[in-house]
């Protein structure tokens, strides 16, 4: 990276910390953005007065690439820009973010995909590795980007990052030595346009992987069964599953989870005695043994870990009791198969708040188990209608709308009886009414606290 001159594309946090790897590595940047109307003063504020830094907003014209030897695009820029085509067309290598990072780490490295469940897996994963790894990054999708982390990193390092399909569209070398995808359920199509592009995206994580190295996948998605018995798949694959015993891997039979390996079943711990809930979550328990057990890890550290393990924030995670109603905060239920998974670890009646933003995927499945678990529906967003006329569909008709989330939740607490559970999982992303998930999770828990 010395004296290489980089064109960085997107000003948000995984756009500012490649810069500054960049940097530090002794490379020169040209940072860009497509909106004008940022301050460039402000970006600038992100380095040092020394740092050979220019920032371009707007369009970006040809002049621009002169003398550009490579160019690292953010995970929220899609490939069908023009500017990106541009770039592309003057032949100047486009890397994503962890391809990046990637080239500049050091140590034992493990990834994970998937549509859900990405961040428990990745959180549990990492305070598995601490009981072993002094040295131990998380990083990824999950919130501090791998960039930021990467020159961190040693020979006795142990990393865990979370990619999303985007990242893993514009990979070039990089190779976890474990790597894992969660669950493959439609997400993201307003960009990937099919599930094809969307699953091949997914399945680049293991595409430098090499016969040393592991590939952990559920056996009960069919589009990951299907991958992990292709002849071309070079990795080692172990399966999970949480609907039948394997005749190799990992499985879910309550109360506990087995291991299975050389004919030998043995029972590794009883789900009851962990912090989370749900089938799902034993899943993710169970993605987070099979990678850790190929890093090295003891297996007595690692039920240790798992026992310990605390629900991630907005992932099904208990906010209160008030007149014997529980309330439940999953705003990373970002899709429809995140809030069914959600709504069956409810244990009782539950009065749902959901909607958000349209991300083009059908709500039929989740509003089908509506009737039956659902007393009341409270929706709010963008997709209120379309969710609504979906659940009609299915003969449920207790819908109400509200206009904010203070309404909502309070909504909620006028129809609820002792013994029902609030359980916010929307089935969509949050943009319209707030910045992120997280900010929606907040809000939430703020009404609910403030009942």
């Amino acid at each position: 990276m010395h004296s290489r001159k980089v064109l960085v594309l997107g000003t948000g946090k995984s756009g500012i910390c490649a810069a500054q790897q960049i940097l530090s590595l002794g490379g020169q940047v040209v940072l860009y953005d497509s909106n004008e109307k940022l301050n460039k003063l402000e970006l600038l504020k992100n380095f040092k007065k020394k740092d050979k830094v220019t920032v371009v907003l707007g369009e970006l014209k040809p002049a621009d690439l002169v003398q550009v030897d490579l160019a690292v695009i953010s995970p929220g820029i899609s490939l069908d820009k023009p500017f990106v085509k541009m770039i592309d067309t003057a032949r100047i290598p486009i890397w994503g973010e962890i391809e990046l990072a990637y080239q500049s780490s050091k140590g034992k490295l493990a990834a994970v995909t998937g549509t859900n469940g990405k961040t428990t897996t990745v959180s549990l994963i990492g305070e598995i590795l601490k009981t072993t790894y002094e040295d131990t990054h998380v990083c990824g999708n999950i919130g501090n980007p791998f960039t930021a982390e990467a020159l961190e990193t040693k020979d006795d390092s142990a990393t865990i990052i979370e990619v999303s399909s985007f990242q893993l569209e514009t990979i070039m070398d990089f190779h976890p030595h474990v790597s894992c995808i969660t669950n493959i359920t439609p997400d993201h199509l307003d960009r990937h346009k099919t599930m094809k592009n969307y699953i091949k995206a997914k399945e680049t994580i293991a595409l430098n992987q090499t016969e040393d190295d592991f590939v952990v996948l559920n056996y009960d998605d069919p589009e990951l069964k299907k991958f992990g018995k292709r002849k071309s798949l070079k990795p080692k694959v172990i399966w999970f599953s949480s609907t039948k015993a394997v005749k190799e891997g990992f499985y879910y039979k309550e109360p506990a989870i087995h291991y299975v390996h050389d004919g030998e079943d043995k029972v590794l711990l009883d789900v009851h005695e962990t912090n989370l809930l749900g089938t799902h979550n034993y899943e993710n328990i169970m993605c987070a043994i099979a990678v850790c057990m190929n890093m090295d890890v003891p297996m007595e550290n690692i039920i240790k870990a798992v026992k310990r393990f605390k629900p991630v924030e907005h992932r099904i995670e208990f906010v209160r009791e008030l007149n014997g109603v529980k309330y439940y905060n999953d705003s990373k239920g970002t899709n429809p198969d995140a809030a069914i998974k959600a709504l069956l670890a409810m244990p009782g009646p539950t009065i749902l708040i959901g909607g958000g933003y349209d991300k083009e995927i059908p709500f039929d499945d989740w509003c089908k188990l509506f009737k039956g678990r659902v007393k009341y529906l409270v929706l709010i967003g963008q997709t209120r209608n379309i969710i609504a006329e979906c659940a009609k569909k299915y003969d449920f008709t207790n819908v109400m709308f509200a206009e904010d989330m203070e309404e909502a939740v309070k909504d909620c607490a006028a129809y609820a009886d002792a013994g029902d559970y609030v359980l916010l999982s929307p089935a969509c992303a949050s943009w319209g009414m707030f910045p992120n998930y997280e900010e929606r999770g907040r809000i939430f828990k703020k009404c609910v606290e403030a009942l």
